[in-house]
């Protein structure tokens, strides 16, 4: 049973920080912070000061205080190695770097076995593991001082507990307690994860745990807002302006540059799905199609995903939440690829 789940989670989930540690690395040393608003805004929030934050960000808590915690021991150990270098922001950017790796490395573990419950080999699964960690936007997500990375756990998890089924009960609560404070959006997700995940969960037990992760929202809310006297209103309007969005990012979409970035959201990977439905069309019929067990899960979380790049403007950025859809897609293709080929 233990190596069973080493295989199944630890393991994979090691061979994602292996992977993120080194190509996120590059971009925690040498990106420049002047061009990144966001960045700037969650260091200050990691820093306790919350004044100067902007309020799409400030509610955002859980990941700038666990970077917090980290870099406090980090900048008093390496104050005993090298005394005479000044502390400055390091710290923080080290912590945000070590925390975001090591969250985003377990979305991918539920990448894999998500993967693995379409009916993935093993190999498959975890070679597009890697593949979808490849991306430009994991790196980003990985190596900046970013909240995207729990995000994306949200939607790991909650794309694998529908995929478990019964089994997955405890990732859906997850996803549903840390959903509403990991970003706003969220409730694109949450018609998604209660209609899809009825199998998984009752809608009750659902309920109960939306509960709780609306609760925790709710006390930061209150939190924030009294150490800084902004009205509760500031944040509804704050989401209502993103409506605004719809239209620059339709026009944005149809572009060239607008194509070119929805194109490098997985990279050159994006090609093998068309591909293999191309090869699929001229095999024979004896064995069910290589995306005979995708269907409506999948489609749903497209739609959602498409509704958070048209309201953000950031087509690349939130495209990349589709990750364990495509993930599943992309191993399912792995695993086929020899008879497509052979019969293509």
């Amino acid at each position: 049973m233990g190596g069973s789940r080493f295989r199944r989670w630890l393991l994979p989930w090691l061979v994602a920080v292996a992977a993120l540690a080194s190509l996120a690395y590059p971009m925690y040393v040498h990106f420049d912070f002047s061009h990144s608003p966001d960045t700037r805004s969650y260091l200050r929030m990691a820093s306790g000061r919350f004044d100067s934050t902007r309020v799409t960000h400030r509610y955002r808590v859980l990941l700038p205080a666990a970077a917090a915690v980290v870099a406090a021991p980090l900048a008093k150990a390496y104050a005993q190695v090298w005394p005479q270098r000044p502390a400055g922001q390091w710290p923080l950017r080290f912590a945000f770097y070590l925390v975001n790796c090591f969250v985003l490395a377990a979305a991918a573990a539920y990448w894999f076995n998500a993967a693995r419950l379409t009916g993935a080999s093993a190999e498959a699964a975890a070679l597009a593991m890697l593949a979808v960690l490849s991306s430009r936007w994991a790196v980003y997500a990985a190596g900046l001082p970013l909240t995207d990375s729990l995000y994306l756990f949200v939607f790991g998890a909650g794309y694998y507990a529908v995929r478990r089924g019964p089994g997955g009960s405890w990732e859906l609560i997850l996803a549903l307690v840390l959903g509403p404070i990991a970003k706003e959006s969220f409730f694109l997700l949450l018609p998604w994860l209660l209609w899809f995940g009825r199998k998984t969960l009752s809608l009750p037990k659902q309920l109960l745990a939306l509960t709780i992760g609306l609760a925790g929202l709710f006390a930061v809310h209150q939190l924030v807002d009294s150490r800084l006297g902004a009205p509760p209103t500031q944040s509804i309007s704050n989401a209502l302006e993103h409506i605004e969005n719809l239209t620059y990012s339709v026009h944005r979409a149809l572009s060239p540059k607008g194509i070119g970035e929805l194109l490098s959201i997985f990279g050159l990977f994006t090609l093998f799905i068309p591909i293999a439905l191309w090869l699929e069309r001229g095999r024979s019929r004896s064995f069910p199609p290589f995306y005979a067990t995708l269907g409506a899960p999948e489609v749903g979380l497209l739609g959602v995903v498409v509704l958070h790049m048209l309201l953000s403007g950031d087509l690349g950025r939130m495209g990349y939440l589709f990750a364990p859809a495509f993930c599943a897609a992309l191993a399912l293709v792995f695993t086929h690829g020899r008879r497509l080929l052979r019969n293509g």
